[in-house]
């Protein structure tokens, strides 16, 4: 989980500043606590219930919720629905549709979530249950994309306004994209060599310039072309080849029958030759 990034960090008072006293209605100027964590910390009713506490972060690209949360809000029945998904933080996870999520005086709909004990979550809770209480979930992207969505970390005030925007469900088009991988049918590769070259190479001194001729193959391109064992050289057809990468780069962007300079160092003169690499399999 992403955190928050944060332009400006205003230190915490005592308690939380949620303005708990003041009705929600018409409401759209939300107070938010900055934890510790440098996470946002906010109030919301979940199914007309609560408020519950929950971390609204700009990178999440799902709404999270405890099991705890699930069950009070009848996302989840209980003693009732199995694991979805990989259940891979214990616990397992299901996902849910929340019918509605309130911020303040602004309501969305019909949103999809997660019903998770995240670990990051609960440690977040955990930390700083003395002084917050505990924390229930993630308010992410399938809520705040419904919003023009201000961040004030001065006042720590968060300010929604509705628009037209209607995000898609991310988990669903994650499900799909996944299991349209799964069927594709890969084609083997066969990797070969547009261009034989005939000669072996290898970085030796690593302060000094270009890479070591190792290996001629007799008959072959370089040897047709006058490369020598020792030879070190420094480029190909004008590329620098200062690394084996480098010179294998260098060496598969000449095209097969085309003639390119090779210059390399030799008895400590630079000595340039023509390399016609032949065509490869």
């Amino acid at each position: 989980m992403r955190r928050t990034t944060l332009a400006l960090v205003v230190a915490l008072t005592a308690a939380p500043a949620f303005a708990q006293d003041k009705p929600a209605a018409k409401q759209d100027h939300l107070p938010f606590v900055l934890l510790p964590s440098r996470h946002m910390l906010i109030e919301a009713k979940v199914n007309g219930k609560g408020p519950y506490k929950l971390i609204f972060d700009t990178g999440a690209p799902i709404n999270l919720v405890s099991s705890k949360l699930g069950k009070e809000t009848g996302l989840v029945k209980k003693g009732g629905g199995g694991p979805l998904g990989f259940g891979i933080f214990g616990g397992g996870l299901n996902q849910v549709e929340i019918k509605t999520l309130q911020l303040g005086g602004v309501t969305a709909e019909k949103l999809p979530a997660i019903v998770m004990d995240h670990p990051t979550v609960r440690a977040i809770s955990e930390a700083f249950e003395d002084e917050y209480g505990t924390i229930d979930g993630i308010v992410g992207f399938p809520f705040f994309a419904h919003f023009a969505t201000t961040i004030d970390y001065q006042k720590k005030e968060l300010t929604l306004k509705p628009t037209d925007y209607t995000p898609g469900d991310y988990l669903q088009d994650l499900t799909n994209n996944l299991m349209k991988s799964a069927e594709r049918k890969v084609e083997p590769r066969v990797v070969g060599a547009a261009g034989l070259w005939g000669l072996a190479v290898a970085k030796g001194d690593e302060d000094a310039a270009g890479v070591d001729v190792t290996k001629v193959y007799p008959g072959g391109p370089a040897a047709a072309g006058g490369l020598k064992v020792g030879d070190r050289v420094l480029t190909i057809d004008g590329r620098w080849t200062d690394s084996v990468a480098d010179a294998y780069l260098a060496a598969s962007l000449v095209k097969p029958g085309r003639a390119v300079a090779v210059v390399v160092k030799r008895d400590g003169k630079d000595v340039t030759v023509s390399v016609t690499p032949a065509k490869g399999y």
